[in-house]
């Protein structure tokens, strides 16, 4: 079956190259392979989501502040009922959640033992920048779905307060100490190059998804390579709110 090729590289100024063709005989999306995308992304969300609820409940065991841990506490269970919303969606599609998790524990798990934060800045600024990354081209990804399923991604890809929480805590630290923001901006720069890595080869390894974004609806991503630069934009933005923007 033709595959959608990929070429990429992530060069040090924190811009993405992207270039994607796709074979002209590649199928339509539709039916039954319309409905096997949809579960890839699904599953992918599913897992994703709790990943986080495990990541963020040891952001929240390693805050000092009562406060921190309670606030970080509720992050994690929201992201915890975004897993289980999506769990009970795929199995409405005739999917066992496990199943369709697995071709992307291997590659979500490996993402996130390349970029382990050293300490818990670095594992807030990784929960907004990396995830936010990730959760900007799933949200883009939404839009050649069918209305339902767009909703349930864009439901379970709201900001539940994370953003806020970060922000506020990293704009205190830098307070702080200033000597934090330098060592903080190489951390997001560095989270850019691998969240949009990641981005690039789900899109290009697993089969569903690539027919999915090569689908009858695919023109309204727009240029695949927009698509990448509009990432590049939304990182920039969240370097500004965390005072880390050169």
């Amino acid at each position: 079956m033709p595959r959608v090729a990929v070429a990429c590289c992530v060069c040090g100024q924190v811009s993405c190259c992207y270039a994607a063709a796709v074979s002209e005989d590649a199928p339509q999306t539709r039916g039954s392979e319309a409905e096997e995308g949809l579960l890839d992304l699904l599953g992918l969300l599913a897992y994703g989501s709790l990943t986080a609820f495990f990541r963020i409940s040891d952001d929240a065991a390693m805050a000092l502040a009562l406060a921190d841990k309670t606030a970080l506490a509720e992050l994690a269970v929201a992201q915890f009922g975004h897993f289980q919303l999506l769990s009970r969606r795929i199995e409405e599609l005739g999917g066992e959640p496990a199943t369709v998790m697995h071709p992307f524990v291997g590659p979500i798990d490996a993402f996130h033992a390349r970029t382990a934060p050293s300490d818990w800045l670095e594992g807030l600024v990784k929960a907004y920048v990396g995830d936010g990354i990730a959760n900007d081209f799933y949200r883009m990804i939404s839009q050649v779905l069918e209305p339902d399923a767009a909703e349930l991604v864009q439901a379970v890809l709201s900001d539940s307060g994370q953003a806020e929480f970060v922000i506020a805590r990293v704009r205190e630290a830098i307070e702080a100490d200033p000597r934090v923001a330098g060592r903080l901006a190489l951390w997001a720069r560095r989270l850019m190059g691998e969240a949009l890595g990641q981005a690039q080869r789900v899109a290009a390894e697993r089969e569903p998804l690539a027919r999915l974004l090569a689908g009858p609806k695919a023109s309204q991503l727009g240029d695949i390579g927009r698509m990448f630069a509009s990432l590049t934009d939304s990182h920039v933005a969240r370097m500004t709110s965390l005072g880390l923007a050169d």
